[in-house]
């Protein structure tokens, strides 16, 4: 069974930028609307975090404090990133393939 929902005295302001927001998502307003509304649901129903686990950082996160001397000594070691620009572009290694011959 489907509800209808209705909102009153919507200002135009906020109206305006729920058409933008459901042109960018190639939806009708009405489809942009529940699609809000769904999200928003979903977000109300999330199970609660377990009282009795201590609420700490995600598992993997490593919390403290670091000096700007320590994260130089640490980025220092490790390996040195490759950029794109560095590296021949595909249509350059095509060419020369091609002209060996």
């Amino acid at each position: 069974m489907t509800l209808n929902l209705s909102i009153k005295n919507v200002p135009e302001a906020v109206a305006e930028r729920l058409r933008a927001r459901a042109e960018r998502n190639h939806r009708s307003l009405q489809g942009e609307l529940l699609a809000i509304v769904e999200q928003a649901a979903q977000e109300s129903v999330a199970p609660a975090r377990p009282s009795a686990a201590p609420a700490g950082p995600p598992r993997g996160v490593v919390t403290g404090t670091k000096t700007i001397e320590d994260l130089i000594a640490e980025r220092a070691e490790r390996p040195p990133r490759v950029l794109a620009a560095d590296l021949p572009r595909a249509v350059d290694i095509i060419r020369a393939d091609r002209d060996s011959r």
